[in-house]
């Protein structure tokens, strides 16, 4: 008798979108099928599935020990989030050399269906970092008597979601700082800048609106500059090595002595970039967006305003309130604008919305839903889709009235 071969060992999910991307998140159900294509018959003494999650870190760093010493030191730390196994052809005796329990398999194509439920708990979203990575995968065994096992290891993807629509991540950012210039004795005038974004939480695709004023009251030419930046920390053995790196950036026009620029809702896109890990103990990933003055010559004038990646993208009524509470919790006078006396009524919602649109959207709108709409297409390139709701409740006094402020002091006198 002529026993059969392997001709193909695959893996293949059952996805919960439509972009069939294997996504999922805690607690989801993730299924799928063994895909096993053999001519011929063969024995097959187990197959087997492991599911595995973790995040591992690893780095090494040179040390001298003495003037013609040196080693390297090892930097390693793993977390696992969660560890399945499952036989689903056979069993787990080891005694090769046993004729009983082994299962024939004839020729042609079989699938042979798996599931396992992830944790409840968070879980550390995917990601591909320069001294670790949060990597979650099935391995597919076909064990034979007597043959090595054929083997495939196959990864999926799991996000923890973060949902910008919640108050801390609505509130505006904002910051002010002030740098004089000195050469010698020589004292020339300051360059102030001060800078505002309308919340901390924004998903790829979105563009940042900047709101800046920067005064260069000093004698050399300078440029206003804004770039968003990532941040990778990595933590084991009770060290941290960090990883910083350029994600998006923009350009202002010069600006010589004695002049003012103000931006007012200058635009930078966050291109497709993975969302920020915060809830994982060895693996940090942060944003933040820095506006800053280049100076020739002297070093940069910069300031930082944290910013949070998420996965579920704003809704229409956040952006409307973020909006409002953006601008009724600050004092914009340092950009020279002020709040209208009274807000202006937004417009009705028989006005923005047809009747079909409404008919067509009074499905309640999900956490999942979003999430779904933002991985069509590229995975996280642009968030697609603006669900059609009623405007939030309106109130014609404004909490927070405007107040009235002393005139900025110009550039002094040279």
């Amino acid at each position: 008798m002529v026993l059969g071969k392997v001709k193909s060992l695959t893996i293949s999910f059952d996805c919960l979108n439509d972009s069939n991307v294997p996504v999922y998140s805690s607690g989801d159900t993730v299924s799928g099928r063994v895909n096993l294509e053999v001519t011929g018959e063969i024995r097959v003494k187990s197959l087997k599935i492991h599911a595995r999650g973790h995040a591992k870190v690893r780095w090494t760093e040179s040390r001298n020990a003495g003037s013609n010493t040196a080693y390297t030191q090892n930097y390693t730390e793993e977390v696992e989030y969660f560890n399945h196994k499952d036989i689903l052809i056979g069993h787990e005796r080891d005694d090769e050399n046993s004729e009983d329990g082994f299962n024939t398999i004839h020729s042609g194509r079989h699938e042979y269906a798996f599931s396992f439920e992830l944790p409840q708990t968070p879980l550390a979203t995917s990601f591909e970092g320069r001294h670790g990575s949060v990597r979650y995968w099935v391995k597919a065994e076909l064990h034979r008597p007597w043959l090595l096992p054929v083997k495939l290891k196959k990864e999926f993807t799991v996000f923890e979601h973060i949902d910008i629509n919640t108050p801390s991540l609505l509130s505006p950012q904002a910051g002010t700082k002030e740098k004089t210039l000195c050469c010698w004795f020589c004292t020339s005038g300051p360059i102030s800048l001060s800078a505002k974004i309308e919340r901390k939480g924004y998903t790829p695709g979105e563009s940042i609106q900047i709101f800046a004023e920067i005064e260069n009251c000093s004698s050399r030419m300078v440029v206003p500059k804004a770039a968003i930046y990532q941040t990778q920390a990595f933590y084991a053995k009770g060290k941290m090595k960090e990883v910083k790196q350029l994600v998006a950036n923009l350009r202002g026009e010069s600006l010589s002595s004695g002049k003012t620029e103000t931006w007012n809702g200058k635009l930078l896109k966050i291109p497709p970039v993975s969302p920020s890990i915060l809830d994982c103990s060895i693996i940090r990933v942060e944003y933040s967006l820095m506006v800053y003055v280049d100076i020739p010559g002297a070093m940069d004038l910069f300031l930082n305003l944290p910013l949070v990646i998420g996965t579920i993208p704003l809704h229409p009524f956040g952006s409307r309130t973020s909006s409002v509470s953006s601008q009724c919790s600050m004092n914009m006078n340092w950009l020279g604008l002020s709040l209208p006396e009274r807000p202006e009524a937004p417009p009705s919602y028989a006005e923005v919305v047809t009747e079909e649109q409404r008919r067509n959207n009074l499905a309640p709108v999900s956490a999942c839903d979003d999430f779904e709409r933002a991985l069509q297409g590229p995975l996280f390139a642009y968030i697609q889709e603006f669900r059609f709701l009623p405007p939030p409740l309106y109130s014609e006094i404004d909490p927070n009235p405007d107040q009235s402020s002393e005139d900025r002091p110009s550039c002094p006198s040279r």
